[in-house]
């Protein structure tokens, strides 16, 4: 499988991290231009498989914008204000069309960890 996926997961209550709100933008320097807007399914995914394939999935610097602190206000979870994490953003670059990118979150009001999966 070719393309660019991503799975969120609330460490903090053991779930999927369901309707979370990302945007991916590609950069450009200090440019940003946002290709898609997305909540995460009931698994924590994207519906419809990756979030870039084929002529859109493209060599370049990206970056994907998790909005924890609206999901995690949502699920509950008194928050200080400012949040200590609101909103997310993580940048990475894709090199290989040919190749898989898998970027996940794993989330909690207080830390997150992400890595290049499989």
């Amino acid at each position: 499988m070719t393309g660019l996926t991503t799975h969120v997961l609330d460490t903090a209550s053991g779930r999927p991290a369901e309707g979370l709100k990302i945007d991916l933008y590609r950069l450009s320097g200090e440019a940003r231009e946002k290709i898609k807007s997305l909540a995460t399914n009931s698994d924590g995914r994207a519906d419809g498989g990756p979030i870039l394939i084929g002529e859109s999935f493209l060599v370049g610097e990206y970056e994907l914008v998790f909005y924890a602190g609206d999901y995690l206000r949502a699920q509950g979870t008194k928050l200080t204000e400012p949040a200590f994490l609101d909103v997310i953003p993580i940048r990475f670059g894709i090199s290989d069309t040919a190749a898989h990118y898998h970027v996940p979150l794993l989330l909690s009001p207080y830390g997150y960890s992400t890595y290049r999966g499989s």
